[in-house]
């Protein structure tokens, strides 16, 4: 689906959401899952795959080089991956997907292990910061790729193969993690991945990459050692619930005063979630068919709250739950750690009516890489304040989900462009909503 601000949605709000919603697989797993299915030669069947727009780009990037993908026995939840005609597409062709998302640079290590070259063109995804891909470029060029850069885009070639080697991530990047585990595991000899990023999407890759016959040892201090492969086959693989979606609906459940179960919810995903979540004031249950979220009446509490990689709580989260914060009594403290950029929303949650000051200062003890270099990646909420409708234009993903639940939370009528972002995260977002008892109507 293509990025516009046409999209216009009105939302009435001040009605609690009640009910009961599904979430299906990991948005930050199922596409690299669908890309590792190309350094197979056999084909793959990936289940609990949801119908939303990063799946059907990559899924139509990987028909553009040659992998026939099909729906399997559960119908569009499921794909069947055969990449055993996997070629170069055309250079026209990939271009028509520059800048819908940034998948294609993991394409990078399959390619050039199945067709000896791969061309990358313009990344996009959300603007939420500074996300340079010089760790992917880096990472290669030390497997023995070479990377030549042209005006549209990168070309990328292995003339003498690639070959394993020891790398150290400078950050651990979920993204440059990706990249060496998809280049390593047919790479020649051993890779040692230091500081490498362990959250739950990359341990899912993991068991889906030996399911299809690689081998990976995960050691302490997050250094993962891959011992390359001459070939691998297929893999029949569920893909672990999305735990960012579960915290968005949870975080909306307790803005709104309201209720509401999250079928297929998995709590060894959201333990650091859950407990900030519970120090808020929230209360939740946890069943084996998933997780029941609620507000239980009375005061919600002030949390500090530092952003941090796995297993620290997520950056994806705070969004969401700064909006449930703007009705906690007392002064929240957040301190962003993971993208200098994440705090532009809160503008907008000033104008319907929340007391937000963000800082430059770093308002915590996590160690940041942003201290001192100008970035407002702190911020201070004061509460609790009567939200009111207003205006508003959705940045990104997480933070347009934050407005709506915002939107949901104030009195009065709000109107949110350029919501068809939601299709990037959010599976059937408006019938959620409308079966979550949310008024809203789409423009």
């Amino acid at each position: 689906m293509s990025r516009t601000n046409t999209d216009t949605m009105e939302v009435s709000g001040g009605t609690p959401l009640a009910g009961e919603i599904s979430v299906r697989g990991a948005k930050n797993l199922v596409p690299k899952a669908m890309v590792a299915a190309v350094l197979g030669d056999q084909p793959s069947t990936l289940t609990n795959v949801p119908r939303i727009s990063d799946v059907t780009i990559v899924r139509e990037l990987l028909e553009l080089h040659g992998v026939t993908v099909r729906d399997g026995a559960e119908g569009p939840h499921s794909l069947v991956l055969d990449p055993s005609r996997v070629e170069q597409a055309t250079m026209g062709d990939i271009e028509v997907h520059a800048g819908s998302s940034r998948i294609p640079i993991l394409l990078c290590g399959p390619l050039l292990h199945r067709v000896g070259h791969a061309f990358i063109p313009d990344l996009g995804g959300c603007r939420i910061g500074d996300r340079p891909i010089n760790f992917h470029l880096d990472a290669l060029r030390q497997f023995g790729a070479v990377v030549d850069k042209r005006p549209e885009g990168l070309q990328i070639t292995a003339p003498n193969g690639l070959t394993g080697t020891q790398l150290e991530l400078p950050y651990p990047s979920v993204g440059s993690t990706e990249q060496v585990l998809l280049t390593a595991v047919r790479a020649q000899g051993v890779t040692e991945l230091r500081n490498a990023a362990v959250e739950p999407e990359i341990i899912d890759l993991i068991c889906v990459l030996q399911k299809m016959g690689a081998i990976i040892n995960l050691d302490t201090d997050r250094v993962i050692r891959i011992t390359g492969v001459r070939r691998l086959g297929g893999y029949i693989h569920e893909a672990l619930p999305d735990r960012m979606e579960t915290a968005s609906w949870a975080c909306a459940a307790l803005a709104t005063g309201g209720e509401v179960f999250v079928r297929n919810a998995r709590q060894v995903d959201l333990m650091t979630f859950l407990n900030v979540y519970r120090r808020a004031g929230g209360e939740f249950m946890v069943t084996h068919e998933g997780i029941r979220f609620w507000h239980p009446g009375g005061k919600l509490n002030a949390v500090a709250l530092e952003t941090d990689v796995h297993p620290g709580f997520m950056t994806d989260w705070q969004q969401p739950l700064v909006v449930a914060l703007t009705q906690a009594t007392g002064l929240s403290i957040l301190h962003e750690t993971v993208y200098e950029n994440r705090l532009g929303f809160t503008e907008a949650l000033v104008r319907l009516g929340a007391q937000i000051q963000v800082f430059t200062d770093c308002l915590g003890a996590t160690p940041c890489r942003f201290g001192r270099r100008n970035y407002t990646h702190s911020a201070v909420i004061s509460g609790p304040t009567s939200l009111r409708g207003a205006d508003l234009t959705v940045p990104d993903l997480r933070g347009g989900f934050s407005y709506m639940i915002a939107a949901l939370a104030a009195q009065g009528r709000s109107t949110l462009r350029g919501i068809d972002i939601f299709a990037r995260g959010y599976e059937n977002f408006l019938p959620k909503l409308e079966g979550l008892g949310a008024q809203v109507d789409l423009r």
